[in-house]
């Protein structure tokens, strides 16, 4: 009926097709994790984008308060120098 040739080569094909469905199941289970550490991932650096911009607003307005001063620093430098030029030509009069 059958020769022994064909029974060897029935059972490597039946043991193939075992192992192909056990690495397909395998596959798509690899895949899913990867699906969902992709996921995670990306809920990370959105998390860290809104930090970086709630840091971001303390940050810009101390700066531009620090600006502010120094404004107000120069001008208050440049009314001295105004006024004591007008007390050193009143003086010298």
């Amino acid at each position: 009926m059958y020769d022994p040739a064909q029974i060897l080569l029935f059972i490597i094909i039946i043991t193939l097709t075992v192992f192909l469905i056990i690495l397909g199941i395998q596959v798509s289970l690899i895949l899913k994790d990867l699906r969902k550490t992709i996921i995670k991932a990306n809920k990370v650096l959105d998390d860290s984008g809104e930090i970086s911009e709630a840091v971001k607003g303390p940050v810009v307005g101390f700066s531009n308060a620090i600006m502010g001063f120094k404004a107000g620093s120069s001008l208050l430098n440049l009314i001295n120098k105004v006024s004591s030029k007008d007390k050193g030509e009143k003086n010298g009069k």
